[in-house]
């Protein structure tokens, strides 16, 4: 049986794509990993297919990805995972996005990484449809990441559970009136809307349930709390889609004279550095960010490597993690 590269790369614990890198002397591998993937070649006899080669020297070693709001802390820290990885693989990154990309200027950056012929896209927080996805998908290799569409490989979090442990663990403190602040059309918001209605149904608190529009902004969470503080029975907790909504209710609270957790109890999503500060320190739900990224590019060098390889959907676990902005209801 002949020696693959992949033999090879697993043999000296590299990818197959840096594997590929060094067999085609490239400037941009360093000397140790080159070292040992022509060390490995050597032990197990490796013979380079020299029609393969010539495939693989079609390509541009370059992934493509765009950021749907380059603001946002979760896309961002997104991206330090995908450029780490693809780094290890052996491949450049082109990055673009903007303040907040909608499906038309998605399209057109999707456009000018296709002009650049990357090897493959990853999509973050993608706004296109699943149509269009997939019609992208037959084009080339594709992951998105915030969403799973049927067919496309994708990396994304388990929303319905982190909605989960955000409204239990609201209710686990004796909250009943617990409204939800939602992403409008946002990657996951529908997710989120039926796993807190789910939720709330699930306890017996159906009657309580309300959603507000909010569109993953802190401009939408002030706005969508200004409804909320100013109906006749506000809530005692409210439930952010995620974390930049959450500083807009924290912002809404402040302008009234109040603050979370003394006159309302305030959990987010997605557990963002800005969370972690002192002056919020805001209860969330921690997604995996950096793993995302890691794993975004895991798929599509995979998927690069092998166009006719099954659909991979990966979906990661969120966790809680409890800070000052939840309390006990005052009634318990």
């Amino acid at each position: 049986m002949s020696v693959t590269l992949e033999d090879v790369a697993a043999r000296a614990g590299v990818s197959r794509s840096l594997a590929s890198l060094v067999m085609r002397n490239d400037s941009r591998v360093s000397a140790r990993r080159r070292e040992a993937v022509l060390k490995a070649a050597a032990e197990l006899g490796y013979r380079p297919n020299a029609h393969a080669a010539q495939l693989a020297s079609r390509r541009t070693m370059t992934v493509g990805v765009v950021l749907v709001e380059l603001r946002n802390p979760v896309y961002t820290e997104i991206f330090t995972g995908v450029q780490e990885q693809a780094e290890q693989a052996g491949y450049g990154v082109l990055l673009t996005g903007g303040e907040l990309l909608t499906a038309d200027t998605e399209r057109r950056a999707v456009d000018g990484l296709l002009e650049h012929r990357v090897d493959g896209i990853v999509l973050v927080g993608p706004r296109l449809t699943s149509k269009d996805l997939r019609e992208l998908a037959d084009r080339v290799p594709l992951v998105i990441v915030g969403r799973h569409v049927q067919g496309i490989d994708s990396v994304a979090v388990d929303t319905r559970h982190g909605t989960r442990l955000a409204v239990e663990h609201l209710v686990g403190l004796g909250h009943e009136d617990i409204a939800h602040i939602d992403g409008g059309k946002g990657p996951g918001a529908e997710s989120h809307r039926r796993a807190y209605l789910d939720t709330m149904e699930q306890h017996g608190l159906s009657a309580y349930s309300r959603i507000v529009r909010g569109d993953y902004t802190e401009h939408g969470g002030r706005r969508a709390a200004e409804i909320l503080l100013s109906s006749s029975h506000p809530p005692t907790a409210v439930f952010a889609a995620n974390d930049l909504s959450a500083l807009g209710v924290l912002a809404a609270l402040k302008h009234r004279g109040m603050s979370a957790p003394q006159d309302m109890s305030l959990i987010g999503f997605d557990n963002t550095v800005l969370a972690q500060f002192g002056y919020i320190d805001l209860t969330t739900i921690d997604t995996p960010r950096h793993d995302m990224g890691t794993t975004a590019v895991t798929i599509l060098t995979a998927r690069i490597e092998d166009t006719g390889r099954p659909t991979h959907p990966a979906q990661l676990t969120p966790r809680l993690i409890v800070r000052s902005t939840t309390v006990t209801h005052p009634g318990v």
